[in-house]
């Protein structure tokens, strides 16, 4: 994949992650490199983490070797020109998401994310009889907070179920949110079977009775662009590093009416106003809702990351991710060995760069391994979704997710892999008993 004319524009103040022409592999040095038998590695595990693009990583060790110092604290050259980088990507993080920048919280990662809009929004403005709409695509991320939250405030949990293709129709909706619905939490995009709920439409019904929608993109924000305002979602969380950015970064969104009624999730050092020997009283947010230090290094790096996929351009992104996941779905169901989970082999479109599948009679964890062999990462377990695995009938599956770098090689070589990953895992239990 090469990105197009106009994908090559200029970005403001960005570092070139590729040059024109150049294949977007040779952007990322860890799948840049060769294996002791010559060749690449093909990553299918892009839905669990991706790959990290040179310009990130220089974007992030840019600030250790330059403007190392700790944000919003001294008055010095360096710890301004600290404060400037982290605000300076809170900008950026907030243009890709359609937000303003005082609405975007710098956290750790969706999970954190999510927990503070659990904790904090949520468990303060429940009350007992209330009802948190949550469906069963979600990762555990989006689900097992708002379990707590029900717990604590008296609320009640109502699951919004998909069919075992994982599409909501539009008569769930209507049967699952209603009067008492006070809080719908529902993922962009399914992590075990890369559909996508309707998520406008639920946004929709959760308006009429007046309920605030948490949007889990964790999983579409790599593949889809993101606009908070279109979507008329109230929260969204997102991870930096499924997006090509580092490990233990992310965001929340909060519409700024929202956030401001948001408790801190952790309190201590660079979120107070006054401080007295009984009680505190917190800055606005987002600052407020940012306690410690923050990941300076992380956030640029982050910033970076929401750079490179807007000079790729999404149209591109998306183009290239659906033609491999045919590939692939097409591939998966030509193997009598091999179940697939999710929508159909004619609905392959429906799947967003995930797809989820299990060879007949062999562990998922031990197809896993035998793809491993022939240089093929994929993901296999629950996948953090157990009550969606339980609802298909399975305790596991494995699953292959495509990214930007991805290309038709690094498929066939996943299929030959998967259309003799029945044999193989046969012969190394046999060896293994021997």
């Amino acid at each position: 994949m090469t990105p197009s004319r106009q994908e090559d524009a200029e970005v403001p103040g960005a570092a070139k992650p590729f040059a024109p022409g150049t294949p977007l592999r040779a952007a990322f040095p860890l799948l840049a490199a060769s294996d002791e038998r010559g060749e690449g590695l093909a990553y299918l595990d892009n839905a669990a983490t991706t790959q990290k693009p040179a310009c990130v990583l220089d974007a992030a060790d840019a600030f250790y070797r330059s403007d190392c110092a700790n944000p919003h604290r001294s008055t010095h050259r360096l710890a301004r020109r600290a404060t400037e980088a982290l605000e300076s990507a809170r900008a950026e993080l907030a243009r890709f998401a359609g937000a303003d920048a005082n609405e975007i919280v710098l956290t750790s990662g969706a999970t954190h994310a999510l927990n503070l809009a659990a904790f904090g929004y949520g468990a303060t403005a429940l009350k007992p009889g209330d009802e948190i709409v949550v469906s069963l695509l979600e990762h555990h991320s989006n689900l097992v907070p708002w379990q707590a939250v029900a717990r604590i405030t008296g609320a009640r949990l109502v699951p919004l179920v998909p069919d075992r293709a994982g599409r909501i129709s539009d008569a769930e909706v209507d049967r699952t949110i209603g009067p008492r619905t006070r809080i719908v939490a529902v993922t962009a995009t399914s992590n075990v079977l890369g559909c996508a709920p309707p998520v406008e439409r639920i946004a929709r019904a959760a308006r009429a009775c007046g309920a605030v929608v948490v949007l889990d993109c964790a999983q579409s924000v790599a593949h889809e662009p993101l606009d908070v305002r279109a979507l008329d979602v109230d929260f969204a969380a997102f991870s930096g590093h499924k997006m090509y950015g580092p490990m233990g970064t992310g965001v929340l969104y909060g519409r700024r009416e929202l956030l401001e009624r948001t408790a801190p999730l952790l309190r201590g050092g660079g979120m107070v106003d006054r401080v007295f020997e009984q009680a505190a009283t917190f800055d606005e947010a987002p600052c407020g809702l940012e306690a410690g230090t923050q990941n300076v290094a992380g956030a640029a790096g982050m910033a970076e990351a929401a750079r490179f996929l807007s000079r790729i351009g999404f149209d591109a992104v998306r183009a290239h991710e659906r033609a491999l996941t045919r590939r692939m779905v097409e591939g998966l169901a030509a193997l009598p060995s091999v179940k697939l989970y999710g929508p159909g082999p004619n609905d392959r479109d429906e799947r967003h760069g995930i797809v989820a599948f299990n060879v007949r009679g062999v562990d998922a964890a031990a197809t896993a391994q035998v793809l491993d062999r022939r240089g093929v990462a994929v993901r296999a377990g629950t996948h953090c979704a157990q009550p969606l695995l339980r609802h298909l009938g399975t305790d596991a599956v494995c699953r292959a997710s495509v990214g930007v770098y991805n290309d038709e090689g690094d498929v066939d070589r996943f299929l030959e892999a998967a259309e003799n990953a029945q044999r193989e895992a046969v012969a190394l239990m046999t060896s293994a008993m021997l």
